[in-house]
């Protein structure tokens, strides 16, 4: 049995767990530094096995050591969004403790793939590809799969259509400048471009950039943690049963897109390896430029970051 290791026990970890159990595709162990409170939403989710058919073994614990035999290790480890709070707003603290977690990491699970969903995540996704020197196919950011669903479900909502008849392609960084592409963006294999006026894709649009804020909005106390965490589970499967989808993630650049040396949502295809490949789409000049906005806003985080000697 393939193993899964979640860091974070909060709302977004619990639900990944809970979320990965009911696919059964893994045995699930999830970390926690605040003593109880993995053991508990562990033994709380097994205890519903009988009635959700799944039989993985899912366990709670606050040592790191159980990381060890990973496949895959998602990062959900962090503090939340509060209302007025930017992405970015939660830089310098999250960067420290991904920086720590990052470490054990690499020292108690080097062959892992990492997946990371802490805030704001492309930023930690560098951090952490630099503290464990993983390979670059092995660090990868959930954003574009949350992006592009929040997307989809707009869509769906205004046009009173299936959701599943949707989809949608989100790149950039997960921020205010992401970019949504309404070109690759299809209602049963119909652009939305054609089914929906230049007014309303951009109030979609907007809607899906500040998507995260207007639940923080809502919830006064935390953020957005059922969406998040269905992204990383199909991340997780895509990853542990070699299915090779094509998907938005944040990945590392060289040079693809005219984009070097940063995380950036684009998309790639997702197996057993990881990123077994970068997506290149043709984009038109709006668009290019768009992304390479979305990209210098990312770059811009991590050099505060670098001016801090954190990274």
């Amino acid at each position: 049995m393939k193993k899964v290791s979640i860091i974070g026990g909060g709302n977004v970890g619990s639900s990944t767990a809970l979320y990965l159990a009911e696919k059964r595709i893994a045995d699930i162990h999830l970390i926690d530094v605040i003593e109880g409170l993995a053991e508990g939403k562990a033994l709380d989710a097994e205890e519903a096995a009988p009635i959700r058919h799944y039989d993985i073994e899912l366990r709670g614990s606050t040592d790191f050591s159980n990381l060890k035999d990973s496949d895959v290790v998602v990062i959900t480890a962090g503090i939340a969004r509060q209302p007025g709070m930017s992405r970015d707003d939660l830089l310098n603290t999250n960067a420290r403790i991904i920086k720590s977690v990052s470490e054990k990491t690499a020292y108690y699970t080097p062959n892992a793939i990492i997946i990371m969903v802490t805030n704001p995540l492309d930023v930690m996704t560098y951090l952490a590809l630099k503290v464990t020197g993983f390979a670059l196919k092995r660090v990868i950011g959930m954003a574009g799969i949350l992006d592009s669903i929040r997307f989809r479900y707009f869509v769906a909502q205004k046009l009173g259509i299936a959701i599943n008849d949707t989809t949608a392609m989100v790149l950039g960084g997960h921020g205010d400048s992401m970019v949504p592409l309404p070109r690759y963006s299809t209602v049963a294999g119909i652009p939305i471009t054609e089914l929906l006026s230049s007014d309303e894709i951009d109030q979609i649009i907007e809607r899906t950039r500040k998507g995260g804020a207007e639940i923080v909005g809502y919830l006064k106390t935390g953020s957005a943690y059922y969406a998040p965490a269905a992204s990383v589970a199909e991340m997780v499967e895509c990853i542990i049963r070699d299915k090779r989808r094509i998907r938005p993630c944040s990945t590392y650049l060289r040079g693809e897109y005219g984009i070097n040396g940063i995380f950036v949502g684009v998309p790639v295809m997702l197996g057993k390896n990881g990123v077994e490949q970068i997506i290149e789409l043709e984009l038109i000049p709006e668009e290019k430029e768009a992304l390479h906005k979305s990209a210098s806003d990312v770059k811009t985080v991590i050099e505060a970051l670098e001016n801090q000697n954190i990274i």
